[in-house]
Parts: structure tokens; C-alpha cells; sequence
């Protein structure tokens, strides 16, 4: 469960906890015991994403838990817009232009329906998912097989910009050197229970989470140093607009 392969079901979790203490591991206090098992619990209960399970792998599908109950996601990336942000079309071309896998190709229309899926926590829910992403200005350079695949992408970036729930900052490419030449990387926040909050980072081949306190840390205060590197909001939104225009 810690290397994220599975799901965790709410009984393991307990027992996992009740573990830590016998064997003298930081204790767990009653109040991050009750909110680590209701997001298990709740996460199990909502998991719409079940019905894809012959489609997704189980990072994948514990992203998408994660996501469903994460009250904040600040997301950066180095050349593409995030998957929450993404048109059908650009994602069709995203994800079929990055399969290594043949099993992946012939499973892009299906990806496709989950990327716009997850989208979901971003409007229909009580208290939406709150977004801040950061892009890097290459994502809006692309050039896609269809010219409108790109401005329709565009076009979508600049409407969810308005919605008081979602930042989105755009990195210059006259930007000096910065941290977020390592690599993107997703934070998933949880509230006020900060132990519970996860970084999410692909590679090629695969993709895996960092739970250790210090080193999330280390992950937050990277992002905040992409935000000030990055351009404000407001004229984040012109370049998008103008970007658009272009295509």
C-alpha cells in the first residue's frame, strides 16, 4: 500500500494504525485517525472509477481516488496542460503521441473518457477542487496534428481561468533557470491535515508518490518558487488569450 499499487481499504488502514503504535511508531491522534479513515471510507463509496478497472493501472486509479477527495492541487507542468484542464481532442493527441505500451494505444478512447471524467472535481462537486497550475509557456506553442485541437485547448484554458476556483500562471520561456527545470509534479492537499498531503510524479515508464513529510515540503516550496518566477494571473490569462488568437 505505501508504494501506492493498491488501493487501501479502510479495515487495513485501521489495522496499519493500530500497528504503529504497538510497535512504538508515532502515534496517530484521534482526529487525523477518524479523517485518514473517512477518506478511505468515502473514497470507496465514490469510486466511479471502478467501472474502468480493466482499463486503468492501480497508480492510475489511486490518482483518481486521491484527486476525488484532495481539497487542493497545485500542478506544474514543464511542456503540457494539465490532464484537468485538458480538451478531449488535445488529450486524445497527448496520449496517444506518449504510448510506449501497444496496450495503451488501444485503449485511448477509453483514457480519454477517464481524463475528462476526472475533470469532474473541478465543478460538480459541494466545494470544488481548488486548482492552481502553472504551465510552462512551450504548452502553448504546441503545434497539434489539427491547428484547432490547440485552439479549442486554448480557448478552454482561458474559460476555466474564470472560475474562482482555478489560478492558472504561466511560465515564460524567457524565464531564467528555475527549479521546475527538474521536472512536473502534482501536490494533492487535504485541508488542514498536511500529513495526508501527497506529490504525484510520472516518468515514462511509470508513475509513483511521495508521502514523506519533509520531502512534500521540499515539493511545496518548489511551487512557490515557480509562482514567483512565473507570470501573474492576469497576464497569464493575456498570453493564453493571444496565444489563442494566433492558431
Amino acid at each position: 500500500m505505501e508504494l501506492a499499487k493498491s488501493a487501501a481499504k479502510a479495515a487495513d488502514v485501521e489495522t496499519l494504525l493500530d500497528l504503529y503504535g504497538a510497535i512504538g511508531e508515532e502515534s496517530v491522534d484521534d482526529e487525523l485517525r477518524a479523517a485518514l479513515l473517512a477518506l478511505t471510507r468515502e473514497g470507496a463509496q465514490r469510486g466511479w472509477w471502478h467501472s474502468y478497472r480493466g482499463v486503468l493501472s492501480p497508480v492510475y486509479e489511486d490518482l483518481i481516488s486521491l484527486e476525488a477527495e484532495a481539497t487542493t492541487m497545485q500542478a506544474w507542468q514543464v511542456a503540457t496542460v494539465p490532464g484537468l484542464l485538458q480538451t478531449a481532442e488535445y488529450a486524445r493527441e497527448t496520449i496517444t503521441s506518449t504510448a510506449m505500451d501497444a496496450a495503451i494505444a488501444e485503449r485511448v478512447s477509453a483514457l480519454v473518457e477517464i481524463r475528462l471524467a476526472r475533470q469532474s472535481v473541478l465543478t460538480n462537486r459541494e466545494e470544488p477542487l481548488r486548482l492552481w497550475a502553472i504551465i510552462g509557456e512551450p504548452a502553448l506553442r504546441t503545434k497539434t496534428t489539427d491547428p484547432s485541437v490547440i485552439h479549442e485547448q486554448l480557448a478552454r484554458l482561458a474559460r476555466m481561468a474564470e472560475l474562482p476556483n482555478i489560478n492558472i500562471q504561466v511560465l515564460p520561456s524567457t524565464a531564467p533557470p528555475n527549479v521546475g527545470q527538474t521536472g512536473s509534479f502534482t501536490h494533492l492537499g487535504f485541508g488542514a491535515h498536511k500529513d495526508l498531503d501527497v506529490v504525484h510524479l510520472e516518468s515514462l515508464t511509470n508513475a509513483i508518490y511521495v508521502e514523506d513529510a519533509p520531502q512534500v515540503s521540499l515539493y511545496t516550496q518548489a511551487f512557490e518558487r515557480l509562482r514567483a518566477a512565473a507570470l501573474p494571473v492576469e497576464q497569464s490569462l493575456a498570453l493564453i488569450t493571444e496565444a489563442r488568437d494566433k492558431k
